[in-house]
Formats: structure tokens, sequence, C-alpha cells
């Protein structure tokens, strides 16, 4: 793939100059945005016919189909993605911290109070679950979307959860500050398709064999819809090692912020599949350079219905705060505690 770069100065009428320059020299030209065209064909002959036109800043070649992901000439290393007031991918590492599923209001409400209280930026809980066994939990639904909406309400805290059927996209999009799309669902192309109808932020977690590629363009499918809010999410890739959950692939990190302007956080929770490998995973994203991580915490993990082995009980949240702060600062990056949050009123009812 052919990849030209205008720039930002570019006037309609120069896009045009470039896109008749272009239509013979070779197949497939389409206008991504107004900055941002591609085609295929022989890069050399593209940019000869190119030569001379100053509203083009670049033309590259890309080994694989995501122009709108990959990080080009001209453009900052990461682009920013603003869940409410939280920036992922900004000089700030960004922490976010919930159960693996509402379970009910009690369990919601004091988990999110915690989460509250450690200085971590945002709530995560599924109110939708995949899970491999048809028998197993599979959150409250619709329910679990009004329990998440109450804990935001009382903590000021923006929320993160996962659609798992395009049925559910507005309704979840609706109550919530960013939706997930979770590993099992990182090729279901419907749902991606939706998400980029959605002018929300998106976290695109990595399939359990997918290669980099394959999951850039996965993200390629929600920016091409239009929408541009997509933070990348590792969480572990299933290989022959039995001694662990997943694989966690920091590695992919380090190449991600090569590849692409979107930014990367880690989940520590789901590759470590037990919570006291939890910590070391999280600060080793810190130092490898992530723009942040996704933790599971519970207030009571043994009661917990949904992965209550890779849980962190909410108290040790503070301790992974203040380790996390060193690490995040060797990789240049600050750890604010989130400003200016309501304190969470006391929790009755079940």
């Amino acid at each position: 793939m052919i990849v030209i770069v205008l720039s930002e100065t570019c006037t309609p009428a120069q896009r045009r100059q470039v896109l008749s320059a272009v239509q013979f020299a070779g197949s497939g030209l389409r206008v991504h945005t107004p900055h941002l065209v591609s085609l295929t064909g022989d890069r050399d002959r593209v940019a000869a016919v190119l030569d001379g036109l100053p509203q083009v800043t670049e033309v590259t070649s890309l080994s694989a189909g995501y122009p709108r992901a990959a990080r080009l000439a001209g453009r900052a290393a990461t682009t920013p993605v603003w869940v409410s007031d939280v920036e992922i991918g900004g000089p700030g590492f960004t922490v976010i911290a919930g159960p693996c599923s509402v379970e009910n209001r009690h369990q919601m409400l004091t988990t999110a109070r915690e989460v509250h209280a450690c200085g971590a930026h945002a709530i995560r809980a599924g109110a939708f679950k995949p899970r491999t066994s048809p028998y197993a939990f599979h959150g409250l639904g619709d329910a679990g979307l009004g329990l998440l909406a109450e804990a935001r309400e009382r903590t000021g805290l923006p929320l993160v959860t996962e659609v798992v059927d395009v049925r559910d996209m507005e309704r979840v999009a609706q109550a919530v500050d960013m939706v997930q799309i979770g590993a099992r669902n990182m090729q279901n192309y419907a749902l991606l398709r939706e998400a980029g109808r959605l002018r929300m932020p998106v976290l695109l977690k990595r399939g359990l064999a997918a290669t980099l590629d394959e999951w850039l363009l996965a993200a390629e499918y929600v920016l091409d819809g239009g929408n541009e809010q997509v933070v990348l999410c590792e969480r572990g890739i299933r290989t022959f090692e039995t001694g662990y959950r997943f694989t966690l692939d920091l590695a992919a990190v380090v190449v991600l912020k090569e590849r692409t302007h979107l930014p990367v956080i880690v989940d520590p929770s789901h590759a470590a599949g037990t919570r006291g490998r939890v910590l070391p995973l999280a600060l080793a994203a810190a130092a490898v350079g992530a723009d942040g991580i996704i933790v599971e915490a519970h207030h009571d993990p043994s009661a917990a219905l949904c992965d209550a082995a890779q849980a962190l009980p909410t108290s040790d949240l503070a301790e992974l705060m203040r380790r996390l702060l060193p690490a995040a600062q060797s990789a240049g990056r600050t750890l604010e505690r989130a400003p200016g949050r309501r304190a969470l009123t006391s929790v009755s009812g079940g």
C-alpha cells in the first residue's frame, strides 16, 4: 500500500490536484481523511508524479493496509485519547481499575469507592461478559449498566465496559465513557464497524493469537468508520507455555510505538492469571513505555463471580499506585492522582 500524506494547510483544490495526478499511477485510490490518501502500486512511480507538489509532505510504503493507524512522518508519536477528562497517551500514566464484572450493588459501589480512594483514573467493570462456558456468570446486562452509572455518579470517575453484541452497542455507549472490544471479538468485523460509527473512545484488546498487523488492521476498521478514538490493549497471547494463563507480550508495546500513533495500554491481570503476579507485570508495563494499565480489582476477591484468582484486593491498590510511580518515571512519565473527584457516599443494599 502506498500512503500519501498531505500538509495540514492543503486546500480542497490542492487535494484534487493530487488525486488527479495519481489516478493512473496505481489502483484502489482512496481518500481516508482530508490529509491522507492511499492506493496500491509502485511507490517510486507515485512519488515521481507528485514530485514538486508543495502540498505533499510524504509518500511512503506500508507493508500492511492500516494507513490510519500507522505512525507516519509529521504525526505525533502518540495521538492522545480523552475518556471524559482522563487523557490516555499524554505525558501521564493512566490507571484503570475495577472488577471483572458487575455482580451486585454493594460489590460495585464498594469497589468503586476503593478505586476512587487510591487515585486511579477510571473504573472498569463488565455488565456483559463473554465466557468460555455457557454456564458461567455472563454479567447482569442492563441492570449492570445501571449500577455502573451509579458508580460514576458517586465517584466522578469515567467508566470502561465491554460490549459483546452489535445489538447492545448503542445502549452500552450511552451508559459509559469508553467501550471495550475484548480479545474474543477483536476480529468481529460487524462489531468493529459499529464501533467505528461511535464518536467515543474504544478500547481494543489484542486477540488470543493475533499478530500485531492483524490487531492494527482490526483497529483500522474502527478508524475507517470515522472514529479516531482508539486505544490498544495488550492482554497476553496464547503460546505453548502453561506456567501462567497467557504470555504477556511486552515487546509488542515497544514495536507498536514504532508502528502506530494509537495509545497502548497493558492488562497484566489476564496474563498473570493469579494476583501475586499482577504487580510485577504492571511495573514492567510502565517501565517498557506503555501509556497505562487496566487491572482487575475487587473488594472481596474470594467472593468474585468472575476471574477471582487474578483480581487484586482493593486494599492493595494504594500499594500498586505507589510502586508504579518510579516505574512510570523511568519511562519519562508522570503519575498523578485523578483530580477533583467526588467522595463516594456510604453504600447500602445488595
